[in-house]
């Protein structure tokens, strides 16, 4: 229950963040070009807190649905508008005027999501040594010979100080190059180029770990399989786990590491297994049956977790901090190839080619955030970052009712010299709100296909 709290609050804070951001774009370059705004709104439905302004009469809301929000701005189609505010009336405005209003609100989320990378690349950003441990047969990786003990130095020029980097860099690389080159530094300290043929765009971007869909193993250290915490009423509780059990084997496998107990149970989904454990300096035996979750496929849980062994990560990781100047180009660099990866990704999507699986509605992104704020401030603002970049994405695409769709209508004015007649418009925005109750209604069905295990 505290976990579902915890990823609900977090939840909140994320929509409520990007939203403002995305609307106080809208919001803040209206005002400076001479727009009234009416109202500035984050949430729908009914309003949970409001205040107007004494200055100039905008009211300010916060209202129930947190699913987004909206900035109303005075405009002779939607009530009359006194003769001498008429200048102040959005349609009144000149065409670049109106552009920039409605391009300011995914503009704002790009320029949240490069202040965010920029804060936690000067933070410094935790994760793996770039050091390979194993190559798995039959893979990118094999084909390109890459070596046990080989530290990836740079992909396609670009350096990669830390795994995680390695893993962005590859990804990144692939948007537009099926061979990427990959600078290692091999065993004896010898610099070579391991020439990576990538798999599509799609088949790597779908994967949660592009490093692995390649073939790459990272050196991390052995984890003692040792319980560290039950999850209440979980299969390990039920059939007598306890916290600080060893577990030494499991249906005769010898074990020396947590992963490789993950894995097995992962592998084995409602079945009866048979642990050996130490316990107290002796040895026992214990069955139980494991649980199921669906995600792409059946997946085997026994709700446990490993004892903390933080301080065994130390000698493995590296800390990747920038200066203010190197993360501005940093936090842009990546803003942009995380930008053209998520356009490429839902053109895949509408194109057929890629699988909807892809999406994410308003249970997974509460997932997300939940972990992520678990973490720790850096993984959390990253997450804000990404999800930020997926809002501009998404208004940006030319679908009447979003931002996109508006800027394509004043596209079309700039063409033919004059805009499209209101009953065009009205027509594009409805077919606009069907398009995306459909989007949300397929985003909304893959969540509850992951809750459910359907």
């Amino acid at each position: 229950m505290g976990s579902f709290l915890f990823s609900a609050f977090a939840f909140i804070v994320t929509l409520g963040i990007l939203i403002t951001a995305h609307e106080f774009g809208h919001f803040w370059v209206a005002r400076k070009l001479g727009v009234r705004v009416l109202c500035f709104s984050i949430g729908f439905g009914k309003p949970l807190w409001t205040r107007i302004s004494p200055l100039d009469g905008t009211e300010y809301r916060v209202a129930v649905i947190p699913l987004g929000g909206f900035v109303k701005m005075l405009d002779e189609r939607e009530a009359p508008v006194p003769k001498e505010q008429r200048h102040q009336a959005f349609n009144c405005q000149s065409l670049p005027v109106r552009t920039a209003i409605v391009a300011a609100g995914p503009i704002a989320n790009f320029i949240f999501a490069i202040l965010a990378f920029w804060l936690t690349s000067m933070v410094g950003e935790t994760g793996l040594k770039p050091i390979v441990a194993e190559v798995k047969q039959d893979t990118a990786a094999y084909s390109a010979g890459f070596q046990i003990d080989d530290k990836i130095v740079a992909v396609a020029q670009k350096k990669t100080p830390s795994w995680e980097t390695a893993a962005f860099a590859i990804l990144t690389a692939s948007i537009e190059e099926s061979t990427v080159p990959v600078r290692v530094q091999d065993a004896r300290g010898m610099e070579r180029i391991r020439l990576l043929q990538l798999a599509s765009i799609g088949e790597l971007s779908e994967n949660s770990d592009p490093m692995g869909a390649v073939g790459l193993v990272p050196l991390r250290p052995a984890i003692p399989p040792v319980i560290g915490e039950l999850v209440a009423g979980g299969a390990a509780e039920q059939g007598g786990l306890k916290v600080g059990d060893r577990i030494v084997e499991v249906d005769g496998r010898l074990l020396s590491d947590w992963r490789e107990l993950v894995k097995y149970i992962q592998k084995h989904p409602n079945m009866l297994v048979v642990f050996e454990i130490e316990r107290a300096g002796g040895q026992q035996s214990i069955s139980l049956r494991t649980g199921a979750k669906k995600e792409d496929h059946s997946i085997g849980y026994i709700g446990a977790g490993v004892r903390n062994y933080d301080h065994l990560l130390q000698e493995y990781q590296v800390t990747v901090q920038l200066g203010p100047i190197d993360a501005v180009f940093a936090s842009v660099e990546k803003t942009a190839n995380l930008s053209w990866l998520i356009l490429k990704m839902a053109g895949r999507m509408f194109s057929g080619d890629a699988s909807v699986n892809n999406l994410g509605g308003p249970v997974t992104i509460a997932k997300s955030a939940g972990q992520t704020a678990s973490y720790g401030f850096v993984s959390f603002l990253s997450f804000l970052a990404g999800l930020s970049i997926s809002l501009g994405v998404l208004n940006l695409l030319p679908i009447p009712i979003l931002d996109g769709g508006h800027l394509l209508f004043f596209a079309i004015e700039a063409a033919k010299g004059s805009p499209l007649s209101d009953r065009l418009q009205a027509e594009g925005q409805k077919i606009g709100m069907i398009v995306l109750l459909l989007l949300m209604g397929l985003a909304f069905f893959v969540d509850f296909s992951r809750l459910l295990g359907s």
